[in-house]
């Protein structure tokens, strides 16, 4: 059990946590809520021994233990699958002792721990955390060096889950990936053996893999029993008598009533309106907190509504090489009041079609008609590094006033959210969740008749989250969305497209229909995408083929290690009196022999498979 007894925390001179008591038991999966800056970090960095207490104590059981998310992505020549095998380090450690091992009888332990560890089928496993997360089993061979940095972090977090602590600490892990990742995760910690504790602002994570919330408000820590929406509930009693909340409410019902009345009757929409109908039935009693001290989002409304189709894109292919476009085929159409979300994998070609749509590309062939005086505003988590971090609000408002009065310019800055001396903090002392407060409304200051909105919930908490929401819903010009926040499609899109096969389609179905649509794909790829050799190869191409060698090689050093691995477990069965004197341990040497014949064959499969395409691209 994880014992937190008369805790208080305090950091540069803010008393955090105060006195706070919890106990969570072995097996429970937590989420730990709460406004940014309260401390949740914090917390975790107390549970790992890593920060000491002001007060109270921390205890957790004998031997356990603690695994999360490394702070710095890997980086280097190993390949992916390498890097996480290497986390689980006592399976690690005991096949570098194997290697040279050669008294019979500690074979024999170390072959039996192999087997208790399941260790055999740790490469699937490894690699079915891999492609869950996103990468192909081609991507798995490949050197981290050859990732960015958002993707190596995905290679972190797939160690980590691999390693299977027996306290799992995640803080925001859904930050690094896109929606079919996070559907991913969702399913993976939902089905976590041991104790998980996940910092998360994410709505549909913490209702659908955690069944208790940790809750961390005015220095204290309040555990909940249930998924998040019970928790919400919980919280929500207190203010039923809020009017403005109540008010929120029924506008949120109305807007989602009002779609249904309008497209329950037509077949293209029915199942998306279903799905608001489902959203209604969960308005028990409300759907988003937004308690008083949140600051309201606003997008300024474009001073003209432009006639339809705002955008329409005929036949279009768009990418940065002509010879290869990332998308072909591409024929959309938008309208000024269009609500879209877009979805597929990181690198389908999401960001090529923002692109596109924003005119910041050009396409090769095809045609994109644009509305006369269009004006698109474009939202980017990248962008946050190109804020002055010397100006304040204040002089990023006033650069884009020019000679505005002096309370004009305060004003607007307040209205995005920074008033008084908030205004004047310099941009790099500002928190992440800020720095996307300032830049969203840097970006719709001048009131764009569409917002291309990508990934814009990384740093904001939950009720920030509920906030941007109701401001997307209120906007009167359209909304392009890449989000890996399933609760903010949900309640704001009304179209689907999905980016894959280097094309765009429309996608009728919801969003539930969607994520079984991505769990069985990516469960059903990932085991045999590495132990299954297809019953129609295609032929490689000859630029693949230095990932082809690598693949040989690594088959075969494989080979050999099993091989050797097999011969020291037939030495130490060979000895006279191991089945009389421990029988126990000889019938578990002799499943670690049967698992490792098994792990050779499978090398040699792999090798055997390998081989044959080097052989043709080769040809």
């Amino acid at each position: 059990m994880l014992s937190i007894t008369d805790l208080s925390i305090r950091l540069a001179g803010r008393l955090l946590i105060d006195q706070s008591s919890v106990q969570i038991t072995p097996g429970s999966r937590v989420g730990l809520v709460g406004r940014n800056g309260t401390g949740k970090s914090t917390l975790f960095k107390v549970i790992r021994g890593e920060l000491a207490a002001e007060h109270g104590s921390v205890t957790l059981p004998p031997r356990w233990r603690i695994g999360s998310l490394a702070q710095e992505a890997p980086n280097g020549p190993e390949s992916l699958i390498s890097v996480v095998l290497k986390a689980d380090l006592e399976r690690d450690a005991l096949l570098t002792e194997a290697e040279h091992a050669t008294d019979p009888h500690r074979i024999a332990e170390i072959q039996t721990r192999l087997v208790d560890i399941d260790a055999h089928s740790a490469p699937s496993r490894a690699a079915a955390i891999l492609s869950g997360l996103g990468f192909s089993a081609a991507d798995q061979l490949r050197p981290c060096a050859e990732f960015s940095g958002g993707w190596r972090m995905r290679v972190a977090l797939a160690a980590t889950l691999f390693a299977a602590p027996d306290l799992l600490l995640l803080d925001e892990p859904t930050n690094y990936l896109d929606l079919e990742g996070t559907l991913w995760l969702e399913d993976h910690l939902a089905h976590y053996p041991r104790t998980v504790i996940v910092i998360s602002h994410d709505r549909d994570l913490l209702e659908s893999s955690v069944d208790q919330i940790l809750h961390l408000e005015r220095g204290k820590l309040t555990l909940y029993k249930g998924t998040y929406s019970s928790f919400e509930e919980q919280r929500a009693a207190r203010e039923l008598l809020d009017a403005k909340q109540l008010k929120r409410q029924e506008a949120e019902r109305a807007r989602l009533q009002a779609f249904v009345d309008r497209f329950k009757a037509k077949a293209s929409k029915a199942r998306q309106a279903q799905s608001r109908v489902k959203m209604l039935e969960r308005l028990k009693p409300i759907t988003a907190l937004v308690t008083e001290d949140v600051r309201e989002i606003s997008f300024p409304a474009p001073e003209k509504i432009l006639s339809p189709p705002i955008i329409a894109v005929d036949n279009a292919s768009v990418g940065y090489d002509p010879a290869s476009p990332v998308l072909s085929r591409v024929t959309l159409r938008i309208d000024n009041d269009d609500r879209i979300a877009l979805l597929g994998a990181n690198g389908n070609g999401k960001s090529t079609l923002v692109k596109l749509l924003a005119g910041r590309l050009a396409p090769f062939s095809g045609k994109v008609t644009r509305a006369d005086k269009l004006s698109i505003a474009y939202f980017a988590q990248h962008q946050l590094d190109e804020l002055n971090e010397d100006a304040s609000a204040y002089d990023h408002v006033r650069k884009l006033m020019g000679d505005a009065p002096e309370a004009r310019v305060r004003a607007r800055a307040g209205a995005i959210g920074f008033s008084g001396k908030a205004a004047d903090t310099k941009a790099g002392k500002l928190s992440g969740g800020e720095k996307a407060r300032l830049l969203l409304g840097l970006a719709t200051f001048f009131g764009p008749n569409m917002i291309i909105l990508d990934e814009p919930t990384n740093h904001l908490d939950i009720d920030s989250r509920a906030a941007l929401a109701e401001a997307i819903n209120e906007f009167p010009g359209a909304v392009i969305m890449v989000s890996h926040d399933r609760y903010l499609i949900e309640a704001c899109a009304e179209r689907l497209w999905i980016v894959a096969d280097r094309t765009v389609t429309n996608y009728d179905g919801d969003l539930d229909e969607y994520r079984r649509l991505v769990l069985s794909a990516r469960n059903a790829e990932a085991p045999r995408e590495r132990n299954v050799p297809s019953e129609k190869p295609q032929r490689p191409r000859a630029d693949n083929r230095g990932s082809l060698k690598k693949r040989i090689a690594e088959a075969e050093a494989e080979i050999a290690r099993v091989s050797e691995i097999i011969a020291k477990i037939d030495t130490a069965l060979a000895l006279p009196d191991i089945f009389a004197r421990d029988p126990k341990q000889a019938a578990q040497l002799s499943k670690a022999r049967a698992n490792a014949a098994d792990a050779l064959v499978r090398a040699e499969e792999q090798w055997l498979e390998a081989s044959t395409q080097f052989d043709e691209a080769a040809g």
